[in-house]
Order: structure tokens, then C-alpha cells, then sequence
């Protein structure tokens, strides 16, 4: 610990920013036998995994989920904590003039015929997408991780799939996954998310996204985390709070979004960043009636589902919550095209649906194309050090893990335990 001249006490470590990529970093540092201070300027942990109420609804910034089957999440929360509620193991696909479901046979056998009925996959594509499940399911993350690269468009043309399956599933899927519409993401992401839903299941938290991050935060020693706390710039040997406080540290650790990032650590490499916008409709009753992500083969939306569909806990009795995302940012032209889109993909009047708010997330994901590394040390000159998705995988487990990674770094420069 460090003791400053007001008598306080500052911890070896300070992290700036309380997402769960600072939060893992805070809890293991903290195993370490380190002292740390997590600071955060917002008024509660969580970065862009944050939850509000609004008029009784649960709304997520920007629509999120999360995989139990995560690694890292599996080392640091019982599944009670974060209380999951499970998709469909599958996608409902909009063809234009119906609505297929591609379902994991091994979980839904009672579904692998509706692509062939819907015509939205030949048998050539079926035995692909059974090959290429077996393979990412089964091998292990380091084969997928040091297999040849290329772009996931190049990836699913190797596995054998026919170019229509790929415009009609796996691009509007996907892209909705990555957000980018080209299919450019690093192949060994594509292979290491695949895996990731093979061996899981995408799930809604109970009670929000949020509540990941609060329970992570949860376990850290009481006081660790400071809110309300912004940090103007770094110090030689600390931080610079936004009221002019300095608080001293042996290394700070920044686990911001990436543009945050790079104004406090000049000369960081930061990726492109992709924004997404969604849109949360309140309608009087689901339009769908089953937990199941909703695509679009001809890409007006990214996707679309029905929250409380999915966790009941999202919407008041009486009431159905729609969350359906668009690339890029909120605009008037936008909103009318995704009623008109959603009018078609639920078959319903969705002119009559109450728009509840509107979540624009700016730095959603990183861009991953090839190379894309998917570790990078966290050490970025002398005490200083930084992580966050941008320096992984764009997801919950990216985060975690570099999260993890900075901490292992500095504890062994500090000399923790």
C-alpha cells in the first residue's frame, strides 16, 4: 500500500474503469495479495454492460447476452448469480416469404427438417454445418487459435458451404454477432465464438446484463471500488482525478473502452470500432411467442428478438418488450425502416408498437479482421497497463480474459503472490 501526505491510503494497483474487464483485473490482483482501487466515473459499476428501468421494463444498453459456458465466467460466478435465461439453441431465419428455423440437432432434432421444408439449406450445407460443428466443438480452443487465418467469408467458402446458405444464415447471423456485414472478422474469432455456442447457449441474465458486473464487483473487499470518480490523465507514478486529486500507485492498470484508452496511453494501437443502435418496442402482446433470435436473410436489421419472450423478467405482465439492433446510429429514416422491417419479419401491425427508447452504443466491438491477435501483452511502458475487449476478443470472455492477463503482468512485476 501507499501512503499519501492527507494520511489516506492508495493501493499498489489503481484501475481505471469498473467494466468487467477492470473488475477480474481488480479481484485477481487483489488474490495477488496487491492492494487495488478501482475508479469509475460513472455512477455504477458495469461500462457498456449497464441495465436501467425504465416504466417497468429492463433495459440493456444496446441488446447484450451472455454464454454460462465462457471460461471465465465459469471460474468467477456460480450461474445464480447472473440467473440465465436461455435462447432457442437456434435461429429463426426471415426468407421473405417465411420464417425458417436452423436449429442444433443435437439439442433440437425435432427442428432439423425445417431447412430443408424452408428450403434454406441443401443437404451439401448440412453436412458443412455438421462437419464444421464437430470440428470447432470438439478441438481444442489452442488448435483453433493457431489454425491458418483468413476472413470468415474465406472460412465458410473452405467448409463447403454453398453461397446462398452463407447470404441467407450465416452472414445476417453473424453480423449481428461481429457487427460488420461482410463476413471480414478474423476466422479464428468466428471459430472460437462457434465454439463457444456449440458448447453453451446464449442466455439473458434474470435480471440484466448489468448483473454480471455487479456481481463481480460483489466479490471484491468492500471499499475497492471508487464511483463517481473520473480520471483526467495519468500521473508518472499514479493517476490525476478530474477534481485535481492525485492519487499515487506502483502501476496503473486503464481498462476503458478503447478511445478512452488511447487519450490516457498516447501512441496505443486501437482497432476501428463498431457502433450499433437498438430499438426497444413495447407491444401489448409477443408477436412470436418463442425465446429465439429473429434474422433477416435480406439485412434490414441485424436482428431482432422478443426480450421478455426469452426472460419474462423484462417486461411487465400484460406487456411484451422487442429489442431489435441496426448498424450505425440512430436516425429518423432508420426508425421507420425497422418498423417497416418488423412489420414483415412478425407478420404483424408493428406501426401500433410503442417505441421505448432508442440505445445508440458507440465502440460496441472492436473490428477483428485478419491478423487479428487474440492476446497482446498489457504492459504499455513503465507501471502502466491496459486491457478491455479491444485487446482480445470482442465479447464477455475477451474482456475477461485480458482482464485476467493484465493482472497476471502486473502482479509479476510488483512481485505479488
Amino acid at each position: 500500500m501507499v501512503a499519501v501526505a492527507d494520511g489516506s491510503v492508495v493501493a499498489d494497483v489503481v484501475v481505471v474503469g469498473a467494466g468487467v474487464a477492470g473488475l477480474a483485473c481488480a479481484h485477481d490482483l487483489a488474490v495477488a495479495g496487491l492492494g487495488v482501487t478501482v475508479l469509475e466515473a460513472d455512477d455504477a459499476v458495469g461500462g457498456r454492460m449497464r441495465t436501467d428501468r425504465l416504466d417497468g421494463f429492463t433495459v440493456d444498453c444496446g441488446f447484450q447476452v451472455v454464454n454460462p459456458a465462457y471460461p471465465q465466467l465459469r471460474r468467477r460466478l456460480p450461474a445464480r448469480f447472473v440467473d440465465p435465461r436461455p435462447f432457442l439453441p437456434g435461429v429463426l431465419v426471415h426468407t421473405g416469404d417465411r420464417r425458417v428455423l436452423l436449429a442444433d440437432p443435437r439439442r433440437r432434432p425435432d427442428a432439423v427438417a425445417s431447412p430443408l421444408s424452408g428450403r434454406l439449406a441443401r443437404p451439401r450445407d448440412l453436412a458443412a454445418l455438421a462437419a464444421l460443428g464437430a470440428r470447432d466443438a470438439l478441438a481444442p480452443a489452442r488448435t483453433l487459435k493457431r489454425a491458418a487465418e483468413r476472413t470468415t467469408r474465406a472460412a465458410l467458402a473452405d467448409a463447403g458451404f454453398c453461397d446462398a446458405f452463407v447470404e441467407d444464415f450465416f452472414r445476417p447471423f453473424l453480423s449481428g454477432v461481429f457487427l460488420e456485414d461482410s463476413l471480414e472478422t478474423s476466422s479464428r474469432v468466428f471459430h472460437l465464438v462457434w465454439r463457444s455456442m456449440l458448447r453453451g447457449a446464449l442466455c439473458l441474465p434474470a435480471f440484466g446484463v448489468q448483473s454480471v458486473p455487479r456481481a463481480l464487483a460483489a466479490a471484491l473487499p468492500e471499499g475497492t471500488v471508487r464511483l463517481g470518480t473520473p480520471v483526467s490523465r495519468l500521473a508518472d507514478r499514479g493517476v490525476l482525478t478530474a477534481d485535481g486529486t492525485e492519487l499515487p500507485a506502483r502501476a496503473v492498470v486503464v481498462a476503458t473502452g478503447a478511445g478512452a484508452a488511447a487519450r490516457m496511453l498516447p501512441g496505443l494501437d486501437v482497432p476501428a470500432h463498431r457502433t450499433v443502435t437498438t430499438y426497444y418496442h413495447v407491444a401489448p402482446r409477443s408477436p412470436l411467442g418463442q425465446p429465439v433470435l429473429l434474422v433477416d436473410s435480406r439485412r434490414r436489421v441485424l436482428n431482432t428478438c422478443v426480450l421478455s419472450d426469452v426472460a419474462p423478467e423484462y417486461a411487465p405482465r400484460g406487456s411484451a418488450l422487442v429489442a431489435t439492433s441496426v448498424l450505425g446510429d440512430d436516425t429518423e429514416p432508420e426508425r421507420s425502416a425497422v418498423v417497416a422491417a418488423l412489420c414483415e419479419m412478425y407478420a404483424t401491425d408493428a406501426t401500433a408498437w410503442d417505441l421505448l427508447v432508442a440505445r445508440t452504443v458507440e465502440g460496441a466491438l472492436p473490428a477483428m479482421p485478419p491478423p487479428w491477435p487474440l492476446t497482446r501483452t498489457s504492459r504499455t511502458g513503465p507501471g502502466h497497463y491496459v486491457c478491455g475487449d479491444h485487446r482480445g476478443t470482442g465479447s464477455v470472455q475477451g474482456a475477461l480474459a485480458s482482464g485476467a492477463r493484465a493482472a497476471r503482468e502486473v502482479s509479476r512485476d510488483l512481485g505479488g503472490k
